[in-house]
């Protein structure tokens, strides 16, 4: 899935991703940043994500207009 970072709380890790396809929030999950290139997430910061059984956005990976297709890019 891929989608925009909505909000972050690098103190709690706790955040929201909001994807691209079905325009929901996802929360996410708490191990969200295990083997992934982020330390922190910023607002607006494009990703792309799985989610985990209890429907939480994890293993995030990073996100480009090129790697989402978006039309213009």
């Amino acid at each position: 899935m891929q989608g925009v970072i909505k909000a972050y709380d690098p103190t709690t890790g706790d955040g929201l991703v909001m994807c691209d396809t079905d325009l929901q929030d996802y929360e996410l999950a708490g191990n969200a940043l295990e083997g992934s290139l982020f330390r922190m997430l910023r607002q607006g910061q494009r990703v792309i994500f799985v989610l985990d059984d209890a429907g939480r956005a994890t293993q995030l990976s990073l996100g480009s207009e090129v790697d989402m297709k978006t039309p213009g890019h």
